[in-house]
């Protein structure tokens, strides 16, 4: 544009300058006077043009701004769309970590949720196994305090058996010869009167039964003093508190008592009817006594270990049904349904059929050579019980 300004103010210049040369001679004063105003129009123009040049050049360095500018521009717009998608991008990742965040919380509230419903039904297991525990713990003190409130009538249920069987004479409390407190049963072999008392605890709390049955073996004085007694007097208990009894035997002095159960009445009533054997007691060699005794001996001490050896096998057996109790429940069903198609069939016990030494040693060698048949190889016993008091006597 400020080209276009140059050739029209040359153009103007140059047609004044030929008109002034044509027109010298005619208007001379009159040409100077248009030269004058001309050249001071040309200065006022030349000024004119000095000032456009200036403004050109102002265009010019604001022109060459803009540009940079303009070129900034598209560098800004070129980062602020790479900001924009960087952007973008960090929002999905967000959005993204969010969602998984989500996901994270949700599954750690299901499984706080699961972790507590499975909390609480082992809380309500915990408690009905407690509850169980505790129920056949009660259930299984009533039966021992059922057990020991009829112990008294099934020892004398017993013994009335065993007399009647081997023809012995039993005397009941009410026929107790001597007067003041009277025994529960006693018997009468050679002349002589044998007590069997019976036993039981009062209550549940068999930790004082031990002292009780000291007690009790103090009071059979009473008895013992009348000369027709037999100096060594019983005690019969339950056999479900032998576990509690850690000595069997007191020598009290003048007498001597032994603490026995029911399923020894038999075997010791039979030793001593071995005595009527003969005619006269002082009859009777040391070594005859000591034979006497020996088997009487024998006969108390196997007892005692059978009733503690059936009773450690029957705790095992009861700790084997507990534990089989959690067997898995499609298993346990078919053990049950097993359980109850079996069936024992021990031998019966029938009256006045005599059960021979001689028929149970038969079946004993039979047993055994069927084992050495067999080759079944021996069985190595290695029950171990709780140990006895240093000063107990067996």
């Amino acid at each position: 544009m400020e080209y276009v300004v140059l050739a029209v103010l040359l153009i103007g210049f140059g047609s004044l300058y030929f008109k002034k040369e044509a027109l010298t001679e005619d208007n001379s004063e009159e040409d100077k006077e248009k030269i004058s105003e001309l050249e001071q129009s040309h200065s006022a123009k030349d000024e004119i043009i000095k000032n456009l040049q200036n403004t050109t050049d102002v265009l010019n360095a604001k022109l060459s701004s803009f540009d940079q500018t303009k070129t900034e521009k598209t560098q800004i717009a070129e980062r602020l769309k790479l900001i924009e998608v960087e952007r973008n991008n960090l929002k999905n990742e967000n959005t993204k970590l969010n969602k998984e965040e989500e996901n994270r919380n949700e599954t750690l509230r299901t499984s706080i949720e699961s972790t507590n419903t499975l909390q609480d039904s082992l809380k309500t297991e915990i408690a009905r196994v407690n509850d169980e525990r505790v129920k056949e713990t009660e259930e299984k003190f009533e039966k021992m305090k059922l057990t020991w409130g009829k112990h008294e009538k099934e020892v004398e249920n017993h013994l009335r058996k065993i007399c009647n069987n081997h023809v012995i004479d039993y005397i009941s409390q009410e026929d107790f010869p001597h007067a003041g407190n009277k025994p529960d049963n006693s018997i009468e072999i050679m002349d002589q009167l044998i007590i069997f008392d019976a036993k039981s605890p009062a209550n549940d709390d068999l930790s004082n039964f031990p002292r009780y049955i000291k007690l009790q073996t103090e009071n059979l004085k009473k008895y013992a003093k009348h000369d027709n007694v037999k100096k060594d007097l019983f005690l019969v208990i339950p056999s479900n508190t032998l576990s509690v009894i850690n000595q069997f035997t007191y020598n009290i002095g003048d007498y001597n008592v032994y603490i026995i159960t029911k399923d020894a009445l038999e075997p010791i009533i039979l030793s001593l009817m071995k005595i009527k054997e003969y005619e006269f007691a002082d009859k009777l060699s040391p070594e005859e006594r000591d034979n006497v005794c020996r088997v009487i001996g024998k006969f108390a001490h196997t007892t005692k270990r059978r009733i503690q050896i059936d009773q450690f096998f029957a705790e095992e057996f009861l700790d084997i049904l507990q534990k089989a109790k959690k067997l898995p429940d499609n298993i346990l069903e078919n053990v049950i349904q097993f359980e109850n198609a079996e069936k024992l069939n021990p031998p019966m016990e029938k009256r006045k059929k005599q059960i021979l030494t001689k028929d149970l040693k038969e079946k004993s060698d039979q047993i055994k050579k069927e084992i050495e048949i067999r080759e079944i190889p021996e069985i190595q016993a290695k029950i171990t019980f709780k140990e006895k008091d240093a000063g107990e006597q067996k």
